[in-house]
């Protein structure tokens, strides 16, 4: 069995986006694939070997001013000369904690994954506002939906 590696790169700073890992990686581990390794990183830390080194990406922000988080667009600054040729194709999945509506951020993180040319594997996940029980279920369905494509073969 080839391992296959799943990189989670994410930029919280007041903790609802480390919500929404957590129930990302809970539906990661609910896959139950012993295939997979799990890599999780600050955005700030994230290098492009991790990136090159990657079957799948999941990526977490919160909307910052209607962007993306800094540390977020920091990592694609970082990776995106290195891996451009390299990652075409990369499945990825987006979570972005809201403020506003999460439009700002997600077209800009769009944008960026557009011309890397990553495939998005499930529509994004935005929570807006203060009911977040549905949203953070959408969060545990990403999560698996990757870990279980890769596992497959599917993505």
């Amino acid at each position: 069995m080839t391992t296959k590696t799943l990189l989670l790169v994410t930029h919280s700073q007041t903790g609802t986006t480390r919500q929404m890992l957590a129930a990302v990686l809970r539906g990661i581990s609910a896959a139950e694939d012993e295939g997979l390794t799990v890599v999780v990183r600050d955005a700030l830390v994230a290098t492009p070997a991790e990136v090159l080194s990657a079957q799948g990406v999941l990526l977490g922000t919160p909307e910052n001013f209607g962007y993306m988080s800094g540390g977020l667009k920091h990592f694609f600054d970082r990776i995106y000369q290195p891996c451009l040729e390299h990652t075409q194709g990369l499945p990825y999945g987006l979570f972005i904690r809201a403020g506003n509506d999460g439009r700002g951020a997600l077209a800009s993180i769009e944008r960026i994954v557009t011309g890397l040319r990553w495939r998005a594997i499930a529509p994004p996940v935005l929570m807006v506002g203060e009911d977040a029980a549905s949203q953070l279920l959408a969060c545990e369905e990403l999560g698996q939906t990757m870990a279980v494509g890769l596992a497959a073969g599917i993505f």
